[in-house]
């Protein structure tokens, strides 16, 4: 199965339909209760409901997902209520819509939990209705629309941001060490479509780090991420340094890259990471290992980059 543990826990939704063609006499027997089976969409909802809590054992590569809500509803097919929904040649018949919405938190997508739950609902008004009609015919299955994770990544990004990425480090400025997570940072920002313009490494030295955050800030770059001095050692003054020389703090920000970090390993509350604003520009401080500046920027990317139209004034 794929490995889903860097994904970020959101709200995911979906809604899809799906259509069962009867002839205009079954149509008849259940809007007047005659079938021989009994009541129709309420039996047909609860199989989709046992159906969609089954998709993992239907589906191998599937994850378990919580379904945190989960509703159907059954209409008669009608061009003005399913018009959008459909091509013209559809409404020549008669026939069952099936309209499905799912909620989940979760890592990972609702939507192939609701698609078995309609089509398992397809399938229980097929057998229910086969008795009476001899036509039936499922079709028209299909996702209509899905929110959540990667599908919002869009709405977080109006313009390409421009960053920049600070190595601190005594070590690997002196060429003892090779960066690493540094070439992480900025290989998993130019993943989510921002421009690095500058990548650079300095000793633990405040005074350097905050000359040269400022001089970003003067150049108006949107984010600046340094990895580096956020951990308890005597020489890890990144945290210290920044401080003194942000206006505002984003302590939120700090708080979502420890609580992901804490799902993983203990030690992510060792972290003394900070997040601020210095006039446009927010400023980011990222441990300095490998895993904790991935695991950092798997919980705020892409989101964090709408800091940039909050401090531009543009709001929410």
């Amino acid at each position: 199965m794929v490995d889903i543990t860097g994904k970020q826990i959101t709200l995911r939704t979906a809604n899809a339909i799906g259509l069962v063609f009867c002839s205009p006499a079954t149509i008849g027997q259940i809007k007047n209760g005659s079938l021989p089976k009994g009541n129709l969409f309420d039996v047909a909802r609860a199989a989709a409901f046992i159906g969609a809590k089954l998709t993992p054992q239907l589906l191998p590569h599937c994850h378990p997902v919580q379904i945190d809500g989960m509703d159907l509803k059954f209409e008669f097919l009608d061009e003005r209520l399913h018009g959008n929904f459909f091509e013209n040649s559809v409404f020549s018949k008669t026939g069952i819509v099936i309209n499905g919405t799912a909620k989940s938190i979760g890592r990972t997508g609702i939507e192939m939990e609701l698609l078995t739950g309609i089509s398992v609902a397809a399938l229980e008004i097929y057998d229910m209705l086969k008795p009476v009609d001899k036509a039936l015919e499922i079709g028209n299955i299909r996702l209509l629309d899905k929110k959540g994770g990667k599908t919002d990544r869009k709405k977080y990004l109006s313009a390409a941001p421009v960053c920049a990425v600070l190595v601190c480090s005594d070590s690997t400025a002196k060429g003892e060490r090779e960066d690493k997570s540094g070439l992480i940072i900025k290989e998993m920002l130019e993943a989510s479509n921002a421009t690095v313009k500058y990548y650079k490494i300095l000793p633990d030295e405040k005074e350097r780090i905050q000359a040269q955050i400022l001089e970003w800030v003067k150049e108006d770059i949107h984010f600046i991420f340094t990895t580096g001095g956020t951990g308890l050692g005597p020489r890890d003054l990144t945290v210290e340094a920044i401080k003194e020389i942000l206006e505002r703090d984003a302590n939120g920000i700090t708080e979502a890259m420890r609580n992901f970090g804490q799902q993983r390993t203990p030690l992510a509350m060792m972290s003394r990471g900070i997040a601020g604003s210095i006039a446009h520009t927010l400023i980011l401080t990222l441990p300095g290992s490998s895993a904790g500046a991935r695991e950092s920027l798997e919980a705020i990317l892409p989101a964090v980059f709408h800091a940039r139209k909050m401090m531009k004034g543009g709001g929410h």
